[in-house]
């Protein structure tokens, strides 16, 4: 895997608007994490905001600092008689209005388009969701990702619904959405909800994303038993709970939260990846039921020694930078039986820092089956046998 910029859709300085649709697009083939200080391509998140440094488990946490929803000045309107919409064919399946400056919903006249499939308002000034019940048939999919939306309002005859976005939104509350039995994905990235609820008849839906919200408890998901990908990362998560139900899940993101240990997921046997980075972690515990894990991401937490993973057989990629490991030999230990393994990170760690010319081969000998160490791959060669001398279990390089 290349080290890019990044879940999840994840996450962005809220004054800096980002095409999130086209890095949803991308995920849905890799949901590899991008950046080990950073996230997976799922949120967007103002990186600055997060330390590469493994926080300090005793620390007191600071609540976020509450933002204003009137500072500003008031938006520009549109002309009262622009068509926005006056090229567009009235068969088209797709109308896409992108940072329009558009406030009212009504001035569309979208009930001209009988065979809208798909309507994307991204990145505007809509505050109330009125789009005209006539669309309710062919309608599949709304993305209102970042506008001024602080109710959900509006959707009650909008069942053919597979795909809501409603993320950097204003909303405090998932009300209103019983009865859209067929979505399938459903986005509320960077919105104002403390409490996951009101989910119960969505038993279709595939995934969903809460990242960047205020949520304390992992609540109300017990019925959503296709769920395959949950995002919660930026809240203020304490506990993994309440997941007994998901079967099916096979993505976890709980990065940048503020959990202590891994409880909870003993009956996730379908997980396949575990982001959890910045967090408050002192060890690896609580996975051996998870033997089909693939990817886990556990950077900037403040773990000192690695174990725990003796049941992971099927690990192909292993993020730990930024953490407190010294001892190649835990490394070696934990890791080198893993033949799927390809991709480690442990950039930023004291065994890296302290002797950083020397990093890679280390762990190319206790690791001779990875072909990417950090953001670098490299081709299979022998390492030189004049470099490198064992001595029993121990192993220098000089």
């Amino acid at each position: 895997m290349t080290e890019q910029e990044s879940a999840p859709h994840s996450e962005r300085d809220p004054a800096a608007p980002v095409d999130a649709k086209e890095t949803r697009d991308e995920d849905k083939e890799d949901h590899k994490p991008r950046d080990s200080n950073g996230w997976d391509g799922k949120l967007r998140i103002d990186k600055m905001s997060l330390t590469d440094e493994p926080r300090d488990p005793h620390a007191q946490v600071v609540s976020d600092p509450e933002v204003s929803d009137d500072e500003g000045p008031p938006p520009e309107q549109l002309a009262a008689d622009e068509d926005l919409l006056d090229d567009t064919p009235e068969d088209e399946e797709e109308i896409e209005l992108v940072h329009c400056k558009i406030s009212d919903m009504t001035s569309l006249r979208l009930e001209r388009f009988k065979q809208m499939k798909r309507l994307c308002l991204r990145q505007n000034r809509i505050e109330s969701i009125a789009i005209p019940p006539d669309s309710a048939p062919t309608l599949t999919e709304i993305d209102l990702y970042d506008n001024l939306i602080a109710h959900i309002k509006g959707l009650d005859a909008f069942t053919e619904l597979t795909s809501l976005d409603l993320s950097f939104n204003k909303i405090k509350h998932i009300k209103r959405l019983s009865h859209l039995t067929k979505l399938k994905d459903l986005y509320f990235v960077q919105n104002k909800i403390s409490t996951i609820e009101n989910l119960e008849g969505l038993s279709n839906l595939r995934q969903i994303e809460l990242g960047a919200n205020r949520v304390r408890e992992i609540q109300g998901l017990e019925t959503l038993t296709a769920l395959e990908e949950l995002w919660l990362g930026k809240n203020k998560i304490t506990e993994i709970k309440g997941l007994d139900t998901l079967s099916n899940l096979k993505i976890l993101s709980i990065q940048s939260n503020r959990l202590h240990t891994i409880t909870g997921l003993e009956n996730l046997t379908n997980l396949e990846e575990l982001h959890i980075s910045h967090n408050l972690l002192t060890e690896l515990s609580g996975l051996d039921n998870n033997t089909n894990l693939r990817v886990i991401d556990i950077s900037a937490n403040p773990i000192e020694h690695l174990g725990g993973l003796k049941s992971l057989k099927h690990l192909t990629e292993f993020w730990a930078s930024n953490c407190k490991l010294s001892d190649y030999a835990e490394i070696e230990r934990e890791l080198r039986d893993k033949e799927e393994l390809e991709t480690v990170y442990f950039e930023g760690n004291p065994l890296q820092r302290s002797q950083p010319a020397l990093y890679r081969n280390k762990v190319r000998l206790a690791l001779p089956q990875v072909v990417q160490i950090d953001a670098s791959e490299f081709a299979f060669f022998p390492i030189s046998p004049i470099l490198v001398a064992r001595r029993g279990n121990n192993m220098n390089i000089y």
